[in-house]
């Protein structure tokens, strides 16, 4: 069976940045997020991402932003996807700029504006060059990756970033930890029983106003994100392992098969079983939003 390739991150510096220039099967990964800032830049295809609820289309040899703490999923719609994907520790940059934390970056390719287009192509030539770069991976590649991504940092702190200490509502950041919350609970804890009551208490909140907050802010119900997080779970599995598809439904929590099944077509376009037939490129993609 075919194994599908994919490069972790590699560590740059003790700074807190971290490289990867990934392939991988095309496909939905859900609602997650992490400390880290991150850069994505496709080498092939386009992709959609949602950003705390947000869609932003992502055409390839284009840079977007993902600041530290937003909610965001993803939607490659290539067979199969190349990028580069860098993630930038804010904590780490405080060396250089103490109240770095203050800042938000805020760059997607739909909303530059023409004042700031050099510094965005700017950056987009930096990272084709830093690709260049991992590929032939030189003696000085960690030095010259480390002097690149600084560069592009620091232009993303000039010229696409706001101070919004003052301007974030008590209520919108309470919001946003409580969905951090929930997606961290069901990256833990998918593979069991998770109901809207756990969640409720998870929160300190009814189970009617949970349900209602949920879909507001995330655009689904909470149960077809769980099971959206499952799927994608064992579309990884399948591609890794020969384990039958009803043993990977049981251990990643699926106990309906006609739901499985719809779910599965729904965010990959094709059965399990063409997945494993194509080691792990799915015959069709299509989207689920």
């Amino acid at each position: 069976m075919q194994k599908l390739y994919y490069e972790t991150f590699r560590e740059i510096s003790s700074l807190g940045i971290h490289l990867a220039y990934r392939t991988t099967p095309g496909g939905y990964r859900p609602l997650h997020w992490h400390d880290e800032l991150e850069i994505l830049f496709p080498l092939n295809g386009d992709a959609d991402i949602f950003v705390e609820g947000h869609r932003q289309h992502l055409p390839q040899q284009s840079l977007m932003v993902i600041d530290s703490r937003q909610v965001h999923s993803t939607y490659a719609k290539a067979d199969t996807y190349m990028f580069v994907c860098i993630h930038i520790s804010k904590r780490g940059m405080q060396e250089y700029l103490p109240d770095v934390e203050l800042y938000q970056v805020r760059c997607m390719p739909e909303e530059i504006t023409e004042e700031q287009r050099p510094a965005y192509e700017d950056i987009c030539h930096m990272l084709e060059n830093l690709t260049r770069l991992y590929v032939d991976e030189p003696v000085t590649f960690l030095m010259e990756s480390e002097g690149i991504i600084l560069q592009i940092f620091s232009r993303l702190i000039r010229f696409f970033s706001t101070n919004t200490a003052p301007q974030s509502s008590n209520k919108d950041m309470m919001t946003m930890e409580r969905l951090r919350e929930v997606i961290t609970y069901v990256e833990k804890h998918f593979q069991e029983p998770v109901t809207l009551q756990d969640m409720a208490d998870l929160l300190g909140i009814g189970k009617e106003y949970f349900c209602r907050f949920f879909k507001k802010n995330m655009g689904m119900s909470f149960l077809q994100y769980v099971n959206e997080v499952r799927i994608t779970h064992i579309y990884q599995d399948l591609i890794h392992t020969d384990t039958p598809v009803y043993e990977l439904m049981e251990e990643n929590g699926f106990t309906n098969q006609k739901l499985f099944n719809k779910t599965f077509r729904t965010l990959y376009g094709c059965t399990p079983s063409a997945v494993r037939k194509n080691g792990g490129v799915p015959e069709t993609t299509e989207s689920s939003s």
